[in-house]
């Protein structure tokens, strides 16, 4: 009688672990799962869109974005000062690898339209990161145009939830209406295809 007790007790402690096994498998983190993403973060935590690009139609644009702050060198900016020419906002950190990556192509972006005359300005918006780490890293990748600095992370706010993950372009039509955005790394290509769109609007 003992050995059977002693073997079904066996048995139960077998058919426990398995069970912890099997559990324990189904439940482990997917590495690319939004959580995961989020949790693997260099100096903070991100999730990086997938670079879906979004466009809206003039009928249906929200209010003008009204954004103002200071640039990584402490110059004040105010985003009235570009009505009447077409804006685009990148939102970006030096620690966001996917930013890292994105920087050649919209400075790219930015040196052929500027070679092009075109009614086109580009700000950055350096998130969540101190100014003195952002002007070394815009410095270092060549980076011309210039940037906002959001240490706070008050300054997304402005943009109509358009913003939820880093990096993010919107490009805003000459009233200051977010015309387009891209949710996620931009190409060179997309990125002046979205902009010559916005700026033949005009």
């Amino acid at each position: 009688m003992p050995e059977r007790v002693g073997a079904t007790r066996s048995f139960r402690y077998l058919a426990a672990v398995l069970l912890l096994l099997l559990f324990g498998a189904g439940c482990a983190p997917d590495p690319g799962s939004v959580a995961a993403q989020a949790n693997a973060g260099d100096r903070k935590g991100y999730v990086s869109g997938d670079g879906a690009v979004e466009t809206i139609p003039e009928a249906d644009r929200a209010e003008p974005i009204e954004l103002k702050g200071a640039l990584l060198d402490g110059t004040a900016w105010d985003s009235a000062s570009a009505h009447g020419e077409v804006l685009v906002l990148n939102v970006w950190g030096s620690w966001c690898a996917p930013c890292v990556a994105e920087a050649p192509d919209l400075q790219r972006v930015w040196t052929d339209l500027q070679a092009a005359g075109a009614p086109v300005q580009f700000m950055g918006i350096d998130f969540r990161e101190e100014p003195e780490r952002g002007a070394a890293f815009v410095k270092k990748a060549g980076v011309t145009y210039p940037s906002l600095s959001d240490e706070s992370g008050v300054l997304i706010l402005a943009l109509q939830g358009k913003a939820p993950t880093v990096p993010t372009t919107l490009v805003l039509d000459t009233l200051g209406r977010i015309a387009a955005r891209v949710n996620g790394p931009a190409s060179a290509t997309t990125l002046r295809a979205l902009v010559d769109d916005v700026v033949a609007e005009s």
